[in-house]
């Protein structure tokens, strides 16, 4: 599983408990990756500040925009980019629950 997060200026403490909640509830084998592409963000403190806790984290990569491109656009970057077989996209702002992926990695009964 591929987790694509977009986002433009997210407050950081925001966008890492989204990151950290993404890695300590998903089960590591099924996650392939994080990827936060971000759609040109315009606080350049923000993203220094990102960088360096991204740098710290296991599975987790940024993508950075050089021009805003809106949101399609920036999951679709995201998308073309990614490794896993299935791809996920959440808001920069969500916390998920224990095991949230499983259920979006099986395949509907018949």
């Amino acid at each position: 599983v591929s987790i694509i997060i977009p986002t433009r200026d997210e407050h950081l403490p925001t966008l890492l408990r989204s990151i950290h909640s993404i890695l300590n509830r998903t089960p590591a084998k099924l996650l392939e990756e994080i990827i936060i592409v971000d759609d040109a963000s315009g606080k350049e403190e923000l993203k220094a500040a990102l960088d360096i806790q991204v740098a710290n984290l296991t599975k987790t990569r940024i993508i950075r925009l050089h021009k805003r491109e809106g949101l399609i656009r920036t999951r679709l970057a995201g998308a073309r980019e990614a490794k896993g077989e299935i791809l996920i996209f959440f808001d920069s702002h969500i916390e998920v629950n224990i095991n949230c992926s499983p259920p979006h990695t099986s395949r509907p009964s018949s």
